[in-house]
């Protein structure tokens, strides 16, 4: 039973949130308007406030996940499995230590469903792990495939496996991803229920968070996702496969000509080639299996970038869809592709609203023109109730609020990675391999490979104090200085965190 009394609060929350958010959007445009901006200021003034837009359009969105999964529970049919309902257990491994590997197929091997079989898809080009999985299937007895080129990477090996197999349905394990024994027998009963369901996709749960502070936050990180958004694209009948975790219907794969190749994220793109041909998916809201996050910023930014890049490359697919064939998918769908191949587009976003302040503590370029008084009474609440429905939403999840605010720093980190990969996956410019996300080290980065980051924090720190120096000064308009300043001072506090992620 939902607690009614916590739900009506939580409604009247985000409403007021709405509010306050096309208040202030409409106060923004007409400051805008009336503004006295030299052509340059009226540059930068636009590039800034479709900066805030942008964050405001992705949070508000998220306030509305939260909102659902507080009022609206999600049910779906169930059937028993039938002598037919076989399953291919696939695990796609390239240069993964031999140790995480013969885990992950114990655990397979392990689960508790008689009609399957297991498949260990060794795509490495190097020797002597091509030997280690030739012992591991050996000693475990297990399916080994293999083939003589990298072509399309992971989405490559599979679809070059799904050749050869004959199994009703296709579950996939990242190499360092262990499933609960309940993993099938939960799972495809839904799937046997609704012949037009081409997958169910679980979360994936981090268990070496106490391995380093880079693994626990990466861990709280990928909660938001799982906890609240992916209710909202089940909902909107738009969730979209995660790499793992999940178990597809093969014939809907075969349907759509297997995994998109030509992303590095084959995993979403390949859903929204499902989506259009009119298959369904499910998100259950529940962990059935246990993997590892990125240890250290290097792998954590690996993992970044390969997500950034993919999904830009993606948008590009999304858009060209969008004008060529809009009724592919629902109005709902098309909201929820946008918000999910854009999201990395945060990371302009981040420049941009760093940009402001720094032009103008320096050069006087206002890019942000807005009463004072005005600018109290409208942003202000929101950002203060705003940031209130996020701690609170995930704290009532048993996430520490500690571990949330190093979250927005994390991400605030991830700027640079999120700038690049984003301008090659929009421009095509440079098709990059696969990259893993190593696994299972915990090592300090040498800081000379986070010079962007370093960079970042000392044009922060330095604007900060110009601005905290013309203020003592009285150089300018005090109230104006003293907003670019705080803000200058909330990004150094961020970005701060890399100190605190960069230690083993």
């Amino acid at each position: 039973m939902r607690d009614k009394k916590n739900s009506w609060f939580l409604i009247t929350q985000v409403t007021i949130l709405l509010l306050l958010l096309i208040i202030y959007i409409g106060i923004r445009i007409y400051y805008i308007i009336i503004a006295p901006f030299t052509t340059l200021e009226l540059v930068f003034s636009l590039m800034f406030f479709f900066a805030e837009t942008f964050i405001l359009f992705h949070s508000f969105f998220f306030f509305i996940d939260v909102l659902r999964e507080n009022l609206r529970p999600l049910v779906i049919r169930q059937k028993e499995p039938d002598s037919n309902a076989s399953v291919a257990i696939l695990i796609p491994a390239r240069h993964e230590s031999k140790e995480i590997v013969e885990t992950t197929l114990l655990t397979c091997l392990n689960i508790a469903y008689e009609n399957k079989n297991v498949y260990l898809l060794d795509d490495s080009t190097l020797e002597s792990y091509k030997q280690e999985a030739r012992e591991l299937a050996e000693k475990l007895g297990v399916n080994l495939f293999t083939r003589s080129n990298n072509r399309g990477a992971k989405a490559g090996m599979i679809n070059e496996v799904l050749k050869t197999l004959s199994e009703k349905y296709i579950a996939i394990f990242d190499a360092d991803q262990n499933p609960m024994p309940v993993f099938l027998k939960t799972l495809v009963p839904f799937l046997e229920a609704d012949e037009r369901l081409a997958f169910i996709q679980t979360p994936q749960f981090y268990s070496n968070g106490d391995n380093s502070t880079v693994a626990m936050i990466a861990h709280n990180q990928q909660a938001i996702f799982y906890e609240y958004i992916c209710l909202g694209k089940t909902i909107n009948k738009a969730m979209f496969c995660c790499g793992t975790n999940v178990v597809f219907r093969r014939e809907a794969l075969n349907d759509v000509g297997n995994f998109d190749e030509e992303t590095v994220t084959e995993d979403i793109a390949t859903s929204l080639k499902l989506h259009t041909k009119k298959w369904k998916s499910f998100f259950i809201h529940k962990a059935y299996t246990f993997g590892m996050a990125p240890e250290d910023l290097a792998a954590y930014f690996t993992q970044q970038n390969r997500w950034a890049l993919g999904t830009s490359q993606l948008f590009r697919k999304l858009v060209k869809t969008f004008f060529t064939d809009i009724k592919a998918l629902r109005p709902e769908q098309w909201l929820e592709y946008l918000i999910s191949t854009t999201y990395y587009f945060i990371g302009w976003s981040y420049f941009f609203l760093m940009a402001g302040p720094i032009m103008y503590i320096f050069f006087d370029i206002n890019s942000y023109n807005i009463d004072s008084f005005v600018y109290s009474v409208t942003f202000v609440p929101f950002f203060i109730l705003s940031n209130y429905i996020f701690y609170s939403s995930m704290v009532k999840k048993k996430y520490k609020l500690s571990n949330m605010i190093k979250v927005q720093m994390l991400t605030a980190l991830s700027m640079p990675v999120y700038l690049s990969a984003s301008i090659v996956g929009l421009l095509n410019i440079n098709k990059k391999g696969f990259q893993v996300t190593p696994k299972g080290n915990s090592n300090n980065v040498p800081w000379l490979s986070l010079w962007p980051q370093l960079l970042l924090i000392s044009v922060v720190f330095v604007t900060f104090a110009w601005g905290a120096m013309r203020i003592i000064n009285n150089d300018g308009v005090v109230s104006i200085l003293g907003i670019n300043v705080f803000w200058m001072g909330f990004q150094l506090i961020l970005l701060s965190g890399l100190f605190n992620f960069n230690r083993k």
